[in-house]
Order: structure tokens, then C-alpha cells, then sequence
């Protein structure tokens, strides 16, 4: 049989995926970045500890983000309502959709996240793992919002959230 780069599979052991920290009570884990899937799909394995504030409002222009949550609760901001997901439940959030993402009060939370079409976001998580280091700063991030496709914005809904820990 033989694969074309676009339909190559691709295959990561759990003990060979690169874990970052991104910032006290949270991991990515790397799974597939575009490079690898033919720009498919890009996927990482988000593990987020109680009271972990999560990713902030914000949104993408180019790609789909899809959320399945593996273990825990998460609260999930889509547009200007919040939604509470749990173990095994399934999110879409199209281009443009305004969305943020925490774990629910009380709980830890593990997430599969998928962007597709796939985009080189892996260097987007290291980049977050250095401002954690204080290696770069959250302006290095916000420079790098049209590369990586992140736009941050204000949202009082999320904040209002967020404040009910």
C-alpha cells in the first residue's frame, strides 16, 4: 500500500508526545500538527487542573475547532452563552464563533482538541509555554495573532464566568 503525504498515517505513542506547560495548572500535550497530516488536521491534548483559568475569549478565522472532553467538566464560552460540557460530550465552533474555555468549578478537565483544516499551532504552545517561563511576553503573543490565527478579545460574559469559582 501506498500512502500520499496527505493520507500518511500518522502515529504518536503516548511516552514520545511532547507535553508544555502553559501555565501553572495546565498541559498541552502535541499530537498531530499540519506538517504531519497533510494540513488535515492539527490536534493536542489539553489536561487543565482545578481552577485553571483556562484559554481566554477569542476566536479563529481560518479553522474549526473541535473540543471532545475525556475526563471532568468544562465550561465552554460560544458566542455569548457558556455551556457546560462533561465526559464524552462534543463541541464544533466554526470559523469566527467567538469561544473561551475552563474547566467547570470544582473540577479537572481533560480535553482532545482538533483544529482542521490544520494549522502550524504547535510553535502557537510553545510560544505560551515561554511567556509561562518568562522567556517571551503575552505582547509576543499578541504579535503573533494573525500567524498562528488566535485573536483574543474582551468578553464580559467570560470574565462574569470566570469570576464564579
Amino acid at each position: 500500500m501506498t500512502f500520499t503525504s496527505a493520507s500518511k498515517p500518522v502515529l504518536v505513542r503516548a511516552d514520545e508526545a511532547e507535553t508544555l506547560q502553559d501555565g501553572a495548572t495546565s498541559l498541552i500535550t502535541l499530537l498531530a500538527d499540519a506538517n504531519a497530516t497533510g494540513s488535515a488536521l492539527t490536534a493536542n491534548r489539553a489536561t487543565l487542573q482545578k481552577g485553571s483559568p483556562g484559554a481566554p475569549a477569542h476566536f479563529h478565522t481560518r479553522a474549526t475547532e473541535m473540543f471532545y472532553v475525556l475526563k471532568g467538566s468544562m465550561r465552554i464560552l460560544l458566542d455569548e452563552q457558556v455551556l457546560t460540557l462533561g465526559q464524552g460530550d462534543f463541541l464544533t465552533v466554526p470559523p469566527t464563533v467567538p469561544h473561551a474555555f475552563a474547566p467547570a468549578p470544582d473540577s479537572e478537565a481533560e480535553m482532545l482538541v482538533v483544529f482542521t483544516p490544520g494549522m502550524d499551532r504547535f510553535d502557537y504552545y510553545r510560544l505560551l509555554e515561554r511567556v509561562y517561563r518568562g522567556e517571551a511576553s503575552v505582547q509576543d503573543i499578541r504579535d503573533s495573532s494573525e500567524q498562528f490565527d488566535n485573536h483574543y478579545f474582551e468578553s464580559p460574559v467570560w470574565q462574569q464566568e470566570l469570576a464564579r469559582r
